[in-house]
């Protein structure tokens, strides 16, 4: 460890939510005594979030190419770290990561917390233009191929894991796919920890004492099933049931459309900053992680799961991807895209909350044993060793 006394994390869009993974990463080396710099290109107006003061962000502007070519030699000299450890096999980390392992010799962790091309259709995804296709793409103004994040580009990289030191992985379906050691995303357990906050008081806090509350702490996407818990509480029917979702969805309406449907059951709440949100995971009866099975679902470690874990709630999710091992027998799980089932559960966990708390008990000790903030630091720790 002491010839590794500083990291680079570079970030392939700070803009977006690779932050946060790199936000964990840094916290927990920074506990093991390493230095931390953040470093990354901005390709949206602010960053997706800040970070704390004593956690070094740089960023630089995110262009197309060609001028992002200008930018690149701009960043590498900055990148100060004696490891680089790139968020995501993107042309904007990794691809940068590798030019500047090229000449300074300096080894390159790839960390891996999603599968980048599910979101165009995954192995069946391919590129193949017409020759006209391609001179539009890359030489005209707006060309698809000028956007460094395009598919073909998180293709390459792909292709180029093996060119990596050490591959950090988030889930074990990308650990089947690109190998690597697994990493999930830790939780700060003495921030989320159930003993500092009141039910009561935070239900009081939060306009939510008259109801029986379903929270979901995230964003609203079609993938992540809510549909199916509010077509559960269409079954159930009774007034005192109540979505809570917090934050809204920042890409684009699909919440608004899930009000006009279902608004009778849910109830919005604003976006809050990160250090509020287990007060308000405390307001919870149960956390609800309804995620539906599709090519980006399987590849993803819901940060919802473990929000509810270390703050003792029941949680209900569905047998996809990693979150049946994730909850091991900690927790409640449906089939997804089963409202029917989500109904049943729901039922069954009101029937006899006392128990279902005890297994929310459960699953915190699992939580602070394998997806704390510790056990991820303890990981990092072995894998920086033996490069």
């Amino acid at each position: 460890m002491k010839n590794f006394s500083k990291v680079s994390l570079l970030v392939s869009d700070l803009s977006s939510a690779a932050i946060l993974r790199a936000y964990l990463i840094g916290t927990s080396l920074k506990s093991l005594g390493i230095d931390v710099e953040i470093i990354g290109f901005l390709f949206g107006k602010n960053l997706y979030r800040n970070l704390p003061p004593d956690l070094n962000v740089y960023d630089f502007p995110g262009k197309d190419f060609p001028a992002f070519l200008g930018e690149i030699r701009k960043i590498l000299p900055k990148i100060n770290g004696d490891i680089i450890y790139a968020i995501k096999p993107q042309t904007t980390s990794f691809g940068v990561a590798l030019l500047k392992k090229l000449y300074s010799k300096k080894p390159v962790i790839l960390d891996i917390d999603d599968w980048e091309l599910s979101w165009y259709g995954g192995d069946d995804w391919h590129y193949h233009p017409t020759p006209k296709q391609l001179y539009r793409e890359l030489l005209k103004a707006n060309g698809a191929l000028r956007n460094p994040h395009h598919p073909l580009y998180v293709k390459w990289m792909e292709g180029w894991v093996s060119w990596a030191n050490a591959v950090t992985v988030h889930t074990k379906f990308l650990q089947q796919r690109f190998g690597g050691i697994l990493v999930p995303n830790g939780k700060d357990t003495s921030l989320f920890d159930p003993i500092q906050y009141d039910s009561e008081s935070s239900r009081n806090r939060y306009g939510l004492s008259e109801y029986r509350i379903l929270m979901f702490p995230g964003a609203p996407r079609p993938y992540k099933g809510l549909e199916d818990v509010l077509i559960a509480l269409d079954k159930i029917n009774q007034p005192d049931l109540k979505l809570v979702i917090v934050g809204g969805s920042p890409y684009d309406d699909y919440d608004e459309q899930l009000q006009q449907q279902w608004g009778r059951w849910i109830i919005k709440l604003p976006k809050y900053p990160a250090d509020v949100i287990p007060d308000l995971i405390a307001a919870a009866h149960i956390v609800v992680v309804p995620q539906r099975d599709t090519l980006e679902t399987r590849a993803q470690f819901p940060l919802k799961l473990t929000d509810g874990m270390a703050m003792a709630k029941p949680v209900l999710s569905t047998r996809v991807g990693d979150i049946p091992e994730i909850l091991g027998d900690t927790g409640y799980l449906v089939e997804p895209a089963c409202p029917e089932q989500i109904a049943e559960q729901i039922q069954f966990i009101f029937q006899d909350l006392e128990s279902a708390n005890q297994k929310g008990i459960k699953a915190r000790e699992r939580c602070i044993k394998h997806y704390s903030t510790e056990a991820m630091a303890s990981t990092l720790k072995s894998i920086i060793a033996r490069l």
